[in-house]
């Protein structure tokens, strides 16, 4: 099992989502690979970031007084419907009289009445009680417009809740892809987009390539290679600046494939970067013990 595929595992186990099997496969990987144990701690804090979710923000005070603001503001008037029951029916005219004309006609309506037999008096009708109204629908572009209004409000706050589900998502995505990216592999990125990012590659003893990365405006130092030699397992290779002829300690990697190893310290200009083997976690007494297997310049005139 390579490294890619123990990732996989680790993050499976991180988030208890693991088979059986496969949880026996990550447990003897893990075994026999004791220096993945980075990994599966950035995973373990991954993990961990996630169970903690998102805590409640209480909105601004501000704006709930001007929301409060807006609302008292604001007509407090029932709305009525066309044809309704709040609809009058129109007032029959009344033709209006002059009271000088009415005067003047008023001996001759008298003389006519005289002949006129009397009418016997009816007594008038008794006003029914008036008959509950049922109330009116609402037209139906009415119901359309409020149909419409409510559509439009739902899909406002469905358009709302998924750009927040999608926020959310991406800032756990990004926090998760950040705790588990290896420190070395962040500095590498860096380095590479900086606009004063320098390399430069140098031959192993036996046989294959080292480059050496460097900015001096991000101030880190890292070495790549995709393969390293060959050494027996209670050896490491330790990293050196050597400054002049002072070797400075720089750290200390596993061999492997595809290293990316990252260096203590601050290079200087004209440093070369040199890799020993060491006795495992380095030399004790902060010296190389070996010879280089590589030194690689990084002022182009010394190479």
């Amino acid at each position: 099992m390579n490294e890619k595929d123990f990732a996989e595992l680790s993050a499976g186990h991180a988030l208890h989502a693991l088979s059986p099997e496969d949880e026996r496969a990550y447990r003897a990987a893990l075994e026999t690979h004791p220096e993945w144990a980075d990994l599966v701690a950035a995973d373990a804090q991954a993990g961990a970031l996630l169970a903690e979710g998102f805590g409640e923000e209480e909105p601004p005070s501000e704006v709930r007084s001007a929301l409060l603001a807006r609302i008292a503001g604001m007509p407090q008037v029932a709305a009525s419907f066309a044809g309704g029951p709040a609809a009058s029916k129109p007032a029959r005219d009344v033709p209006v009289v002059d009271e000088p004309a009415a005067a003047a006609e008023a001996p001759a309506a008298d003389a006519s009445a005289a002949d006129v037999p009397p009418v016997p008096e009816v007594p008038a009708p008794v006003a029914a009680e008036a008959e509950p109204v049922a109330p009116t629908a609402p037209p139906t572009e009415v119901v359309q417009t409020i149909q419409r209004k409510n559509w439009t409000r739902g899909l406002f706050a469905l358009v709302a809740s998924a750009a927040l589900l999608v926020g959310i998502g991406w800032g756990v995505g990004a926090i998760v892809e950040q705790v588990r990216t290896p420190v070395e592999v962040q500095a590498l990125e860096q380095i590479e987009a900086a606009p004063d990012a320098q390399s430069v590659v140098g031959q192993f003893a036996d046989g294959g390539e080292a480059t050496v990365h460097w900015s001096p405006s991000v101030g880190k130092v890292v070495l790549t290679t995709a393969e390293t030699p060959e050494i027996a397992d209670d050896r490491s290779f330790e990293l050196w600046y050597v400054r002049g002829d002072e070797p400075i300690a720089a750290g200390t990697f596993e061999p492997g494939e595809d290293i990316t190893a990252l260096l203590d310290g601050d290079m200087e200009p004209g440093d070369i970067i040199a890799v020993t083997v060491e006795e495992q976690g380095g030399s004790p007494d902060g010296t190389p013990t070996t010879d280089p297997i590589i030194a690689i310049p990084t002022n182009p005139g010394d190479a």
